[in-house]
């Protein structure tokens, strides 16, 4: 592919947050379809999850970037989440953490985090 046109994000399973995380990650890095991975808590996940589903990640990330070309992963973690019920603050370390866990697991992209607030505003950490 010559053009850049997929992007992933490892986003929680909640629909509320999938929209304004896809459509972030299209604006910002300019790629109009988003592979997107869910999981309940997905930072929680990446740090202390099942070896199994820290697997299966790892296994969709390489069909995005073989497959797709992506060449930016993001983490998101949100607001009022039901999945990993901590507050901002802690949210918020967990995903910096996850972040570095992603990219210890060696793939030819950028990493980033992500965190979507109250108002479902998108920020990066």
């Amino acid at each position: 592919m010559s053009e850049k046109t997929f992007s992933t994000v490892i986003t929680c399973m909640d629909g509320r947050v999938q929209l304004p995380v896809n459509e972030w990650m299209q604006n910002q890095y300019n790629t109009p379809y988003v592979d997107t991975i869910t999981a309940a808590g997905p930072e929680k996940v990446i740090l202390a999850g099942a070896a199994s589903e820290v697997d299966s990640m790892k296994e969709k990330i390489t069909i995005s970037c073989d497959a797709h070309g992506s060449e930016v992963v993001a983490v998101a973690g949100h607001h009022d989440c039901a999945g990993n019920p901590v507050g901002r603050e802690q949210k918020i370390e967990e995903i910096k953490q996850a972040v570095e866990a992603v990219q210890s697991w060696g793939f030819p992209v950028q990493v980033v985090g992500l965190y979507v607030n109250e108002k479902w505003e998108v920020k990066t950490i």
